[in-house]
């Protein structure tokens, strides 16, 4: 366990606002030298109980279900090479899902197979290998386990991304949830506004459900173009609480 670590930010990678979060994310470790360890949190497993053909959209349980997937091959690949290789392989995961043009030809479910992953570890710098940990439902007990301590920071009725400042004495939040990259220039000065927020002992929440699409190229949503706006329950896209 990485105990010195500035932030930790529990992710799943088929999250979209996760991932813009974890870019932001980036952007201000490069400029202000934070220690991030990336940890797990799978939506699959928060929406364990939950009917997916009454309250989601129709591809929403394929695509968790791959992120489960997903992180057990992360799981694996932190347990055989050190917590280290995991921001990387999140990158790479998150570059190949949301930051590609969406390819009509594939469902969601796609993202959880070899075919998809394989040139991931690759490009990772990780062996292909890794990939059998795909159906190898061992790996669900570390990942339930980190969902749970992830939850237990925030409360349950969130999404993804959980981001823990300071750990451990630190606070929790779900998000902060953004459609937009900000420019270089903005990362550090928005970050320093959740910061402060953060660093207030009283602050609870700040919330609002509409947001816009993403401004991801998965989305069909250019750096220059402002994502069509959707309302989100409970920090997902359900239909019915």
């Amino acid at each position: 366990m990485v105990d010195d670590a500035e932030i930790h930010l529990y992710f799943d990678p088929v999250c979209p606002f996760c991932w813009m979060t974890s870019k932001w994310l980036r952007m201000v470790q490069a400029q202000r030298g934070y220690t991030v360890d990336w940890r797990f949190i799978s939506l699959r497993l928060v929406n364990a109980t939950v009917d997916y053909d009454a309250h989601f959209p129709p591809e929403y349980e394929a695509g968790h279900t791959a992120g489960l997937r997903l992180l057990r091959v992360a799981a694996r690949a932190r347990a055989e090479h050190g917590r280290e290789v995991v921001g990387p392989l999140y990158a790479a995961m998150g570059t190949a899902i949301f930051d590609c043009e969406p390819d009509p030809s594939t469902d969601a479910g796609y993202r959880g197979t070899r075919e998809f992953v394989e040139p991931i570890l690759t490009e990772a710098g990780l062996p292909v290998e890794l990939a059998e940990a795909l159906d190898d439902d061992r790996w669900d007990e570390e990942i339930s386990a980190e969902t749970d301590e992830a939850l237990a920071l925030t409360g349950k009725d969130v999404g993804t991304p959980i981001l823990h400042f300071e750990p451990p004495a630190g606070v929790a939040f779900f998000g902060p949830v953004i459609s937009r990259l900000p420019t270089e220039e903005q990362a550090g000065e928005l970050w320093d506004h959740v910061i402060a927020l953060a660093r207030f002992p009283g602050f609870a929440e700040l919330k609002r459900s509409l947001r816009e699409r993403p401004q991801l190229r998965a989305f069909g949503v250019t750096e220059d173009e402002v994502g069509l706006q959707e309302d989100w329950h409970g920090g997902s896209r359900r239909q019915k609480r």
